[in-house]
């Protein structure tokens, strides 16, 4: 049962950032491996974690068009849900990137700068496929890459056995974990290949865990090197892209999903707890959060939790999540509320609140988050799937510092300087860098700017 605390009893442990173990031995092992043995590596890595290590890597544009077109005549309801998510996201995407502007302004006379605003060439996005193959990710990653113009837009995930190699696959014993069926075509979860066609993936493939992230960083005879990697994964993966960052550029550090919803009496306490449980279900150390002033809703929402756990197929591992990791902080008004919130900087944030004065002070109040959900509809659910948002967002407390996934993830922000000869400013301003540069006893540095005044 979710644990029901008073403010003044809240511990300071709980603003700490989560930590569930450390991964970089053997990752640091993959990942030289893959940066030195290429393929070989991935092979090697492939039979020792994943199901199937197909005889070469990409799955054919074919077969992920086959898979879109499977989705559509199977589940057309499913098909139509992720364009429909896409189209958004792509929308939302290119509205952000109308905020990167290129300019140039005479800051004094002669002296033009610049900022220019560049896409990188070649993005490369993880999508996980483990209990939950994660078909909204591939939305997630690819349509800020898209949006921000990046030339080359891959994809790693991990391989399945394709259905042509299933029955030669099950005669060996093979194409489980620890026993991969080994030389069969190239072939990944069907839903998350289908949704890389509907979001228009130049190249995909079937490769999984910290060696995927390797081959994406230092590029493979099958696998190019990229710019920049994004998306979720296990702390192998999550290990693995903060190894390599500095090489390659990286997203964030995601940890376990967490929720927060700041809720009065006006909140519907069903809404509430299926919310909470909506988080609670994505893994066993997700942490599902409600403060309220109100002790009479904090009891009706337990009882919702109990009521609704029993019903989800998902219940092991909610259930692990809400007694483990859950809380309902009973606070004596919405001011405390947003103290806690801010302190937290809790990955998803909901305000299930009327529309009103109120609410628009919480608003205000609140500055650390890393999506912010404004009344009761407003279900964070939504921001997950088809919303236009990015579900890619930091967790255990880096909201403080940094936002989600988004276009800028995929732009470059360079400056430029024309200097003009002769000019007050381009005097002004050698004779500033020479006095600098002799302040700091680079000679060189101060040489370089008195000679312009010659």
């Amino acid at each position: 049962m979710i644990k029901i605390i008073k403010y003044d009893d809240l511990d300071a442990d709980f603003f700490e950032s989560r930590s569930f173990g450390n991964s970089n031995e053997v990752v640091t092992s993959v990942l030289e491996e893959v940066k030195s043995k290429g393929d070989a590596a991935l092979r090697i890595y492939g039979q020792k974690f994943d199901v199937s290590v197909p005889e070469s890597f990409e799955v054919p544009h074919s077969e992920l068009k086959a898979a879109a077109e499977k989705l559509q005549k199977n589940k057309p309801d499913v098909y139509e849900s992720l364009k429909y998510s896409f189209d958004l996201a792509l929308r939302f995407a290119k509205k952000q990137k109308e905020s990167f502007t290129d300019f140039e302004t005479e800051l004094v006379s002669g002296v033009i700068t610049g900022q220019k605003t560049i896409p990188v060439e070649r993005a490369g996005c993880y999508v996980p496929a483990g209990r939950f193959p994660l078909v909204s990710t591939v939305i997630m990653t690819t349509a800020p890459a898209i949006a921000a113009g990046v030339n080359e837009v891959i994809m790693c995930s991990p391989p399945r056995v394709h259905p042509d190699d299933k029955s030669k696959a099950d005669k060996l014993g093979e194409g489980i974990s620890g026993n991969a069926f080994t030389n069969g075509k190239p072939y990944a979860d069907e839903g998350i290949m289908a949704a890389a066609y509907i979001c228009g993936v130049n190249h995909f493939y079937a490769c999984g865990g910290s060696q995927a992230i390797g081959a994406m960083a230092y590029g493979t005879e099958s696998i190019p090197k990229v710019d920049v990697i994004v998306g979720p994964g296990n702390k192998y993966v999550v290990s693995a892209k903060k190894e390599v960052y500095g090489t390659v550029g990286i997203d964030m550090l995601a940890g376990p999903t967490e929720v927060m919803i700041i809720a009065d009496e006006s909140a519907n306490a069903k809404w509430v707890a299926a919310d909470l449980l909506a988080q609670a279900e994505h893994d066993v150390v997700a942490q599902p959060v409600l403060i309220t002033t109100s002790e009479k809703f904090a009891q009706s929402v337990s009882y919702e939790i109990e009521t609704q756990c029993e019903t989800l197929t998902t219940k092991a591992v909610a259930r692990e999540s809400i007694d483990n990791y859950g809380k309902i902080i009973i606070v004596n008004n919405l001011e405390q509320a947003c103290e806690i919130a801010n302190k937290k900087a809790p990955e998803h944030l909901e305000l299930t609140l009327e529309d009103n004065d109120i609410r628009k002070n919480v608003i205000k109040l609140l500055r650390n988050f890393g999506s912010l959900f404004i009344g009761h509809n407003s279900a964070e659910v939504f921001g997950d799937y088809a919303a236009g948002l990015n579900h890619t967002l930091p967790t255990s407390g880096s909201a403080k510092f940094t936002g989600g996934l988004s276009v800028r993830m995929f732009l470059k922000t360079v400056t430029t300087l024309n200097v003009k000869d002769g000019s007050e400013g381009a005097k002004r301003t050698a004779k500033a860098s020479s006095f600098i540069g002799d302040a700091e006893g680079l000679a060189g540095h101060a040489f370089a700017a008195r000679i312009r005044l010659e």
